[in-house]
This record gives C-alpha cells, sequence and structure tokens, in this order.
C-alpha cells in the first residue's frame, strides 16, 4: 500500500478513538446495572453474570469473523452492522422480562456488536494505514483515548440511572450508540472503496491460521490474554457489588469505575509508546506481575473509600495497557494482511477467561456468600501470564514461498 493511499493518521485516531469511546464506554459500565436489574427482575446475580458471560463468549466468537469480514471488504461495513446490533442489544437489555431473553440480548447481541465496533476492527485500520515504526504509539493512542471515553461514559452511565431509571437509561445509550455509524465514514479505506478487497495477500485465510496457530509464541500470547480477560471482567462487572456488600456507597464504585478509565488513558498511552522502545513480550510480563501484585496489596488493606481509589488508579494503568503491545506483536509476527482476523483469535482467548471470570464471581458468591475465592484464583493467574509471556519471540517470521490456490483466494 503506498503512502497516497493511506488516510491520513489524525482521521484514523479521532474516528477509531471516538468509536471506541462510545462501545467500550458503555460496556464499562455494565456493572453499574447489576443490582438495580436482579432486585427489579427478582433475579441471581449468576443470571445476570451468565449473561456477561455470554456477552463475552459471544464477543470472542463473532469477533474472529467480524475480522475476517474486515480484512477482506474494510472496517467500515462492519462498523454499521455493529453500531444497529449494539442498539438492539442495549434495548433488548431494558425490555428482557426473562432470563432467556435477557441472555439472548445482553450476552448474544451486544457481544456480537462489540466484535464489530472494538479494537480487533480498529486496530486493522491502524495496522493497515499507520507505518510500522508508529503503529505501536498509534495503537496506544487509540487506546488512551478511548479509555478517556470510558473515564467519562461511567459518570454518564451513573447519572443516567440516577435521572431516568435503569431502564430508560439503557434505551437512552440504544440510541447514543448509532453514532458509530457517522464514524464509521472516516475509516473508509481507499482499497476497499466500492466493495473490492485490499490489496492481495501472500497467504489465504487456512495457510494464515495454521502457521499462526503452529507458532508457539501465538499460543503463549493467547494464554497470557486469557488472563487479561479474566481479570478485568471480573473487576469491573463484579466490583460495585463488592463494594456495597461492604457497607460502601454506590458512588464509590462510580468512581472507581471512572478512576479505572481515567488512569487506564496513561497506561495504554504509556504501553503503545514503551512498545516503540522496549520488548513487548517484557512490557506484558510486567503488567500481569503488577496486576497480581495490586489485587493482593488491595485485600489486604482495609477496604475504605481511599483504599479502593488506590485500587482502581492502580489497576487502570495496568487495565487496557495489555492491548497496544499485544496487537503489535501480532503485527510484528505475522504482518497485517490478516491483522483482524488473527487479532480476533487472540482476543477470543480474553473473551474465554472473561466468560469465566464475570462467571465464576457470580457463581461462587452465590454459592459461598464471598467474592474472595475468584479474587485469589485472579492472583494466581496474573502470576502464570507474566511466565507465559516471558519467552515470547516478537521477531517478523519466516516465511518461504507460499502457493495460493485459486485465482480467488482470500
Amino acid at each position: 500500500m503506498t503512502a497516497a493511499r493511506r488516510l491520513s493518521a489524525a482521521q484514523v485516531l479521532l474516528c477509531g478513538a471516538l468509536i471506541v469511546t462510545f462501545s467500550m464506554g458503555i460496556r464499562h459500565g455494565f456493572g453499574l446495572w447489576l443490582q438495580p436489574i436482579t432486585q427489579a427482575q427478582g433475579w441471581t446475580r449468576e443470571t445476570f453474570a451468565f449473561a456477561m458471560a455470554v456477552q463475552n463468549l459471544a464477543w470472542g466468537v463473532f469477533g474472529i469473523f467480524a475480522g475476517m469480514l474486515a480484512d477482506r471488504f474494510g472496517a467500515y461495513r462492519v462498523l454499521l452492522g455493529g453500531a444497529l446490533l449494539y442498539a438492539l442489544g442495549l434495548a433488548g437489555m431494558a425490555l428482557a422480562t426473562s432470563a432467556l431473553v435477557f441472555a439472548l440480548t445482553t450476552g448474544v447481541l451486544i457481544g456480537a456488536a462489540q466484535a464489530g465496533t472494538t479494537y480487533a476492527i480498529i486496530y486493522g485500520v491502524i495496522g493497515r494505514q499507520i507505518p510500522a515504526e508508529r503503529r505501536s504509539w498509534a495503537m496506544g493512542l487509540a487506546a488512551a483515548a478511548g479509555s478517556f471515553g470510558q473515564f467519562l461514559m461511567v459518570p454518564v452511565e451513573g447519572w443516567l440511572i440516577a435521572a431516568f431509571g435503569w431502564q430508560d437509561a439503557l434505551l437512552v445509550l440504544a440510541g447514543a450508540v448509532l453514532a458509530i455509524g457517522p464514524l464509521a465514514w472516516g475509516l473508509r479505506e481507499p482499497d476497499f472503496a466500492g466493495g473490492a478487497r485490499g490489496a492481495a495477500r501472500e497467504q489465504t485465510i487456512g495457510q494464515a491460521l495454521r502457521e499462526a496457530f503452529g507458532y508457539r509464541s501465538f499460543q503463549l500470547l493467547m494464554a497470557g490474554y486469557f488472563v487479561c480477560g479474566f481479570q478485568v471482567v471480573f473487576i469491573g462487572v463484579h466490583m460495585p457489588s463488592y463494594l456495597k456488600d461492604h457497607g460502601l456507597s454506590p458512588q464509590v464504585a462510580s468512581t472507581a469505575l471512572a478512576l479505572i478509565g481515567l488512569f487506564n488513558v496513561f497506561g495504554t498511552y504509556a504501553a503503545g509508546v514503551l512498545g516503540q522502545r522496549l520488548a513487548k513480550r517484557k512490557i506484558l510480563a510486567g503488567i500481569y506481575l503488577m496486576r497480581s501484585i495490586a489485587i493482593a496489596l488491595f485485600l489486604a488493606a482495609p477496604l475504605t473509600p481511599w483504599s479502593v481509589y488506590a485500587f482502581a488508579a492502580a489497576m487502570g494503568l495496568l487495565w487496557l495497557s495489555t492491548v497496544p503491545p499485544t496487537n503489535a506483536i501480532v503485527a510484528q509476527i505475522f504482518g497485517v494482511a490478516h491483522l483482524s482476523m488473527l487479532g480476533g483469535f487472540v482476543f477470543f482467548s480474553h473473551q474465554v477467561g472473561s466468560f469465566m471470570g464475570v462467571w465464576l464471581g457470580g457463581l461462587l458468591y452465590d454459592r459461598t456468600g464471598s467474592y474472595d475465592i475468584v479474587w485469589w484464583i485472579s492472583i494466581a493467574l496474573g502470576l502464570f501470564a507474566a511466565v507465559v509471556n516471558w519467552p515470547i519471540q516478537e521477531a517478523p517470521i519466516r516465511r518461504g514461498p507460499v502457493r495460493m490456490t485459486g485465482p480467488a483466494a482470500p
């Protein structure tokens, strides 16, 4: 792809960051709905947690196919479809009257929507449109800008619930998320204009997948990203209820989630910048190690609003700081031709972890009346992730001549 055929970096980063702001920002506040919905519907926390778990798993599954479509036809159409699904899913979340419908809308629809509107799709555009020497920085900047949106969105969501009630708040968000459609127009890539495919690729989808899944470093990256999903989704969904169970006000939880979003701005940007200078595997190992330390200190300290805020700030620095180096490693090893798809598979591992974290949180709470077991599982998994990321090899993979089968191989 020549420089003349690239979108401007400013346009890609602005539109991409705003899209992530809506998609991730709304999701970041879902924990605020746990108690209002379960109390109004007479459901257990496990019912809500299971729908969130399905959402994360659906996000991972659909993310693979969304990535394939975005790599072949461009991100624009995938983003449009994701925005529509998001609006329908939020409306269904508000209006569902049974646990099954709630799981299908909150879980499957919103999960599919997030697959088409979040990092794998946006980072695919960044990978194709931003030169390699600036790619890690650009990924970090996009994640940081989206994180600031999360910081802004959580208080807005809390205010909407207080002002309009939990159902109408979701309907307002269903309308707001449609703003992703116009923003997607700014990510229409020249090489995909008119529905045409991008530049010719050296590998078919099958060849790219066989190469990636047979490569040890890709396997280790997926194992580490499983842990990331487990930790952040468990904390994001269950921490508000954990704090309320211990006598802290809902405002403390809202402030904590907002602080995670705010400090995530600095953490993700720093990870992107450091990824231009340091080995990304070492950055990832350090992030996972520091997460385990932060959780252990949080559990050991007396639980007060200020200890919660300190923990939220620390976790915010580490929250999505895994995203830029993880995706940059995939691009660095395998190139950008199948970046959205391969990023989708790595993210699927993340979402399996998310499913386990949010579901186990609800299940074990209902069984034991406490979240303690899941907190300690999170600590152990963080240490595991630090170990498996350390030996990853980041150098571009060496390929021999690749035989393409058929004139229209994808």
